[in-house]
């Protein structure tokens, strides 16, 4: 199982979110999900919104591709990165393999 699924037109994330880190970065998480670090507080969707410019980066995409699916006052969301299915995957497979040990 990974923490990424893909679809025709992109690809479905789940990512664990903690606010009010040192710095902004997306890590390899559990066999569920990313884990990200986010400066920004969580409230009224601050730490959301460095979320989706966060992943866009990350992904090389613009933060309009990125969607918050579901989990939007949880510390667990699903999120959308519309774009090539193929290179998302593969930068999101990369990024989980990067430090992940199980």
């Amino acid at each position: 199982m990974t923490p990424w699924r893909v679809e025709p037109d992109g690809i479905r994330i789940a990512v664990r979110v903690t606010p009010r880190a040192s710095k902004n970065v997306v890590l390899p998480g559990t066999a569920e999900h990313f884990a990200a670090r986010l400066t920004a507080p969580p409230v009224e969707g601050a730490a959301n919104a460095a979320l989706i410019a966060l992943l866009g980066k990350t992904f090389g995409v613009a933060k309009r591709e990125v969607t918050l699916i579901a989990g939007d006052t949880a510390r667990v969301k699903r999120l959308f990165v519309r774009g090539d299915p193929e290179v998302l995957a593969g930068i999101a497979a990369r990024l989980y393999g990067a430090g992940h040990d199980g």
